[in-house]
């Protein structure tokens, strides 16, 4: 009796730290989407929309939809994260602008300064020779009086304009600090901008064989990806394939899209090296990807193919052009 008694006790315990769980789980969900930033007001909707949604279904408490949500909630945030990456570079651009612009301004009026106040102050000049040369004391007494109304009147232009200069030096100097911090800001088209076929064989014509070796991959499940679940998602499949690869391979390699499903990178680097590369491509890039479709998480499968060319210093430029051909189309 005792034991049951304890076992029941231990059952209502964990049951406790069950609810417990999925309730902080399910409040984690929903503070990410009051405290979202606000970026583009069609983006942050959406993206709240569907955190909200996702709260509710997990709240549900159903196993296979808490599991499932890990996914999705690793998605959104991505996605998120990916967007106002986006936002952010547009905003540089913007900014980036403004700054060229007041410079312009700036530089404009710093010449119309120099002109009018010269030209004023010779007026003046003129008007106070005039002033001591008149015979009639009252007249003199008047244009003398004037001269010196309009110096102080250009004294406070001066003033009122070396002010304005100085805002406007401000707001340059600050937006050039914005821009430097936005500057940091990843770009999705650079991380996944791949060289062309093209521009690959060019850069193989131009360095001399022996020196590298190259990294072929096949990357099967980008276009039935894109078949199954719509251009949006085979996109940003190719997406998060591309950031791993290239996070995969020393900075200085030359990665190209030789197909649409096929890879081929430069790496200056031994036959080990390239291999051992090679190995970790494949242990870490094959699999099952998560991706976005309208807030819910699907996961298309890739199957990755990886071989290594050893160029030798006798080995002809078409020739190596020629054995990545062989092994990629091999692949499909």
């Amino acid at each position: 009796m005792i034991s049951i008694r304890n076992s029941l006790t231990e059952l209502e315990r964990s049951h406790q730290i069950r609810a417990a769980v999925l309730d902080c789980y399910v409040g984690a969900i929903k503070n990410i989407a009051h405290y979202a930033i606000d970026l583009d007001q069609e983006i942050t909707a959406s993206h709240r929309k569907y955190l909200e949604t996702l709260a509710v279904e997990v709240a549900a408490d159903a196993p296979e939809v808490v599991v499932e949500s890990r996914a999705t909630l690793r998605g959104l945030l991505r996605d998120y994260r990916d967007k106002a990456s986006q936002y952010l570079v547009n905003m540089r651009e913007e900014l980036a602008g403004t700054a060229r612009a007041l410079q312009e301004i700036l530089d404009s009026l710093a010449q119309a300064d120099g002109d009018h106040e010269k030209n004023l102050h010779a007026a003046l000049g003129k008007l106070r020779q005039v002033a001591a040369a008149s015979s009639f004391a009252a007249l003199g007494t008047v244009i003398s009086t004037v001269a010196d109304s309009i110096e102080t009147s250009l004294e406070q232009v001066r003033k009122q304009h070396q002010l304005t200069t100085s805002q406007f030096l401000v707001e340059i100097h600050m937006l050039h600090k914005r821009i430097d911090t936005l500057e940091a800001a990843a770009s999705m088209k650079e991380v996944t901008r791949f060289a062309t076929r093209e521009e690959l064989s060019e850069r193989i014509r131009a360095t001399p064989a022996g020196q590298y070796c190259l990294l072929l991959v096949g990357a099967r499940g980008l276009r039935r990806a894109e078949v199954h679940f719509g251009k949006d998602a085979g996109e940003e499949l190719f997406g998060a394939f591309a950031k791993r690869l290239r996070n995969s391979l020393p900075t200085s390699s030359m990665i190209a899209r030789w197909g649409s499903e096929e890879f081929a990178a430069i790496l200056v680097a031994k036959k080990s090296e390239a291999m051992a590369s090679a190995k970790w491509v494949t242990e870490h890039l094959s699999g099952a990807y998560s991706c976005l479709i309208a807030g819910r998480a699907v996961r298309p499968v890739l199957q990755i193919t990886v071989g290594v060319i050893d160029t030798a210093a006798q080995d002809t430029a078409e020739r190596i052009i020629e054995r990545i051909g062989l092994f990629l189309v091999g692949q499909t």
